[in-house]
């Protein structure tokens, strides 16, 4: 690694000036190396290739308002240019927009289509999160797909991942982003109708409804400095902006949901990560929902996944106090349950010890209240930070767990006899089914991958009312010390019987060959329609499906270079977090994730369906 790091700092010397070199390389590899440049890949942070295709002013804002401003709050604003101008090889830009191109040339008054037409809303198009998206909203079928054809493609500035998915209404396509903006986009053309700029980067993907006792439409969504949002949907406009939760390492991944004038938000944190320095008192998050007034953004009710407050409960080996029980993030977005009055949230490992019993769980709270229902937990003793996978294992606690907690949201399907399951697939490689009118009772559990930090199910399942569709990423990377993929380890797509929890269609997993960087893991969420199931691959592909019998109907390699409706330089990469978005006849996917060990890209890409 020390090798590396001064290899590093040669490229870097003809870009930057001495002094931030000397100081960047020295402040890097003093309090940045052990995370970043693990040898081993699930140490869930960038690697310094990654960093590299990042822009300076994108880790900048990471370093002093996002996702690494707790573990960067000692560093001045001195140190934290030098650490960016080191990790990226650039210097600052200045400020001026790389994406100035590509407005539209018509700044729309009202919405090019119906809202009551065909849209994807949310991360997982309805209130029940089954990312199946209807015949008459997809307007493309299973006989239309193989004749998918690239329309346009949308590059993020600087961006070495594009990990926030897309909601389509009315004929605007809404997007987040990583340097600190959301876009109101065109559908059909992709051209930019209006850009808002949120205090951190924004992941998570927008829900869209009228305000209640206005005339707006909205947009609502948070960002990794656990801010909440309501903008205008169709000026870009501030309406409000609430923080949600006032722990540092805070931070919101999941979409909001929102329902009956309520905007339902989930609380995750990093806190896995700052609590990994021996120096840190970890830890004392906790995950929790917050209910907001969807008109005004004011507070109804918290809920803490964890009810205790984390107490003081020893020293580390250098003396410095721990705290718990912590941890129990909500990665994903909630469920609702109309008719029960209930709200559904899976949520991660603990973070320290005493494990939580509410962790790796599934829990209902009421939906007026917050007042817990029931939980059901998949993985006990599972507490578990970074420093497990690092050199420096301080602040790992003791008989510390397999980190296998649930990146995904619920799904709540009602089956053809009436029957209610709520399904969802873990990291550990299981699916689980339960019930929602018998307090979470476990009805099926089916193992579909061996499991581990990055293995397992990841982002998000899709279902039907007959199947729940489950990728299974199951990543490996060679054990040899670098970040590099095991281009033979992992994949594979299934489909469960939702009655039975039988395996009733399988795609096995997709080899590589000789493509580099490549991995037949599939991680990124799956999307359906009637008869097709779409996923995509750490590998670059995005691949359609029959859903009954796993026939292979089209595939498109993302990894290339595209000329951008918005004259930024593009490039798609590995598939991973959000899953395909399907609306009136298009096809929407990200494409590029530098982290892992996968390739970076920074494009949203859009397809229609081409003439015979």
């Amino acid at each position: 690694m020390r090798l590396y790091i001064i290899a590093a700092a040669m490229l870097i010397w003809c870009c930057s000036p001495a002094i931030a070199l000397q100081d960047g390389a020295s402040l890097y590899a003093a309090h940045c190396a052990q995370c970043h440049d693990a040898g081993d890949a699930q140490s869930r942070v960038p690697g310094r290739s990654a960093m590299q295709a990042m822009s300076f002013d994108h880790v900048l804002g990471t370093l002093t308002s996002g996702s690494m401003a707790a573990m960067a709050k000692e560093r001045s604003d001195d140190e934290r240019r030098a650490i960016a101008s080191f990790v990226t090889g650039k210097a600052a830009t200045g400020g001026v927009a790389a994406d100035a191109e590509g407005r539209c040339t018509q700044q729309a008054g009202g919405f090019p289509q119906p809202l009551d037409g065909p849209r994807w809303n949310g991360w997982g198009v309805d209130v029940n999160n089954s990312r199946f998206q209807p015949a008459d909203m997809a307007g493309l079928t299973a006989q239309q797909v193989s004749r998918l054809r690239l329309k346009w493609a949308y590059a993020f500035p600087g961006a070495s991942v594009s990990f926030a998915p897309p909601t389509i209404v009315g004929g605007l396509l809404f997007i987040g982003g990583t340097d600190r903006k959301v876009r109101a986009l065109d559908a059909r053309s992709g051209c930019t109708l209006w850009t808002f700029a949120t205090d951190a980067a924004v992941r998570a993907a927008i829900s869209f409804a009228p305000l209640a006792g206005t005339d707006q439409f909205a947009i609502f969504f948070g960002d990794l400095r656990a801010n909440a949002y309501a903008v205008n949907a169709r000026t870009g406009t501030l309406i409000w902006k609430t923080k949600v939760e006032e722990h540092p390492a805070a931070r919101i991944t999941g979409a909001p949901t929102l329902h009956a004038g309520v905007l339902y938000v989930p609380v995750s944190s990093l806190e896995e990560a700052a609590g990994s320095q021996p120096s840190y008192e970890c830890c004392t998050f906790r995950g929790s929902v917050v209910a907001l007034e969807a008109a005004t953004g004011k507070p109804v009710w918290q809920a803490y996944t964890i009810p205790e407050v984390p107490q003081p409960t020893g020293k580390n080996a250098r003396g410095t106090q721990l705290f718990g029980p912590s941890g129990a993030a909500v990665w994903s977005a909630p469920t609702i349950d109309a008719k029960r009055g209930a709200i559904y949230v899976a949520t991660s490992n603990s973070y320290s010890n005493p494990p939580s019993t509410m962790s790796d769980a599934i829990l209902a709270f009421d939906l007026a209240t917050g007042k817990p229902l029931w939980k059901q937990q998949a993985t006990p003793k599972d507490a578990y930070v970074v420093a497990c996978y690092s050199a420096d294992k301080t602040n790992c606690p003791e008989d510390h767990g397999p980190d296998h907690d649930f990146g995904q949201s619920p799904i709540l399907v009602t089956l053809r006899d009436g029957r209610r399951v709520v399904a969802i697939a873990q990291k550990s490689g299981v699916v689980h089914a339960l019930d929602p009118d018998d307090g979470g009772k476990i009805l099926w559990q089916t193992r579909i991958g061996k499991g581990g930090a990055l293995g397992g199910s990841e982002w998000g399942s899709a279902a039907d009312q007959d199947r729940i569709y489950v990728a299974n990423s199951d990543v490996r990377f060679l054990r040899d010390g670098t970040r590099r993929l095991d281009s033979t380890q992992g994949g594979g797509l299934f489909g469960l019987d939702l009655a039975s929890g039988k395996i009733a269609m399988e795609v096995p997993p997709v080899p590589c060959g000789d493509r580099p960087q490549c991995s037949p893991a599939l991680s990124a969420a799956v999307s359906v329609i009637p008869g097709v199931v779409f996923s995509g691959a750490v590998g670059g592909f995005l691949r359609a499906y029959a859903t009954g019998d796993g026939k292979l109907l089209w595939e498109f390699d993302t990894a290339q270079d595209y000329a951008a409706v918005n004259g930024v330089p593009a490039h798609g990469g590995a598939i991973d977090g959000p899953g395909p978005v399907i609306a009136d006849g298009m096809l929407y996917t990200n494409s590029g994730y530098g982290q892992w060990g996968g390739v970076a890209g920074n494009v949203l890409l859009a397809f229609e369906v081409g003439k015979e």
